[in-house]
């Protein structure tokens, strides 16, 4: 049983590790203007904060930043 635990523990680290990296894989790349499109899109739509985050693989600061600094109103919903 002790052996099957720190498999899984193995495989669990090694997922927050890919996650980790994925999440700052884009770290402060510069804005595409078809990004730019899509969030004014994603925006006008109504979609929340966290799901255009997760839409564009932006982190939840870099979405609300960029909206800020465009003029563009994200939704409240949770």
């Amino acid at each position: 049983m002790a052996a099957i635990d720190s498999a899984n523990a193995g495989n669990i680290r090694a997922k927050q590790e890919q996650i980790v990296t994925e999440r700052f894989e884009r770290h402060r790349q510069p804005w595409t203007h078809e990004e730019l499109e899509k969030l004014k899109l994603l925006a006008k739509k109504g979609m929340a904060l966290k799901a255009i985050s997760k839409a564009m693989t932006r982190s939840e600061e870099s979405i609300k930043d960029r909206a800020k600094l465009d003029g563009i109103g994200i939704a409240k919903l949770h």
